[in-house]
């Protein structure tokens, strides 16, 4: 998924309010911020195969360090203890926004998930298999994110409503790319697009989040 992790940060708002969206979307992206820079290490691998399934052109033949359900768990308890500071429910909130990550990966995904690094056995749902589906399902999670965070983080001024709908209008471009633009030239091209995009992103989404909500930030 890709608008759909955006989804998760976005309605994770209410539950951690005084953490700011860019941060939130770091942890529900945060699995495919370290997964480029394995890519480039080539300790993980993807192929670039039109047709692999129905939605994407990407194989994603070896990432049991940032896939597996084991790695999501350790990355999970890692984000949250590391940013334990902002407080024991902001910590937990991070912590499961990044295990959200492999439960939505599972759902759209062939079987190509890991148990852990080791496991053969493979977990994937496959909703990637039906273009139409996936565009419903996402699309949908995608409303329902930006309609919690707006009813939560209402703007307090014009950059809260230009930023923020320039992120959401954005997204949706980029989405919308993914789906009707071609394969990607290389995987190279790949993993430098996927972390200028988190960078992009995150700090877009902590920009638009100041100047929206009531709540002190952290």
């Amino acid at each position: 998924m890709f608008v759909g992790h955006a989804a998760v940060a976005l309605a994770a708002k209410p539950l951690a309010p005084r953490v700011s969206l860019g941060l939130l979307f770091v942890a529900a992206y945060w699995i495919d911020i370290v997964w480029p820079v394995l890519l480039l290490a080539g300790v993980e691998r993807v192929e670039i195969r039109p047709g692999d399934t129905a939605f994407t052109p990407l194989a994603f033949v070896h990432y049991p360090w940032t896939h597996s359900l084991a790695a999501a768990v350790a990355w999970s308890a890692l984000f949250g203890l590391a940013f334990l500071r902002l407080g024991k429910r902001a910590a937990l909130v991070l912590g499961l926004l990044v295990a959200s990550h492999w439960v939505l990966d599972a759902i759209a995904h062939r079987p190509d998930l890991p148990l852990w690094p080791a496991s053969e056995l493979l977990i994937g749902f496959g909703l990637w298999n039906s273009v139409p589906a996936t565009m419903l399902i996402e699309g949908a999670l995608f409303a329902a994110g930006v309609a919690i965070y707006v009813r939560h983080a209402p703007a307090r001024d014009r950059t809260g409503v230009v930023a923020f709908w320039g992120l959401i209008g954005f997204l949706l471009l980029a989405y919308a790319g993914n789906v009707m633009g071609p394969p990607p030239p290389s995987v190279p091209a790949i993993a430098y697009v996927g972390l200028a995009g988190g960078v992009l992103f995150a700090v877009w989404a902590w920009w638009a989040d100041r100047h929206r909500g009531r709540a002190r930030r952290q």
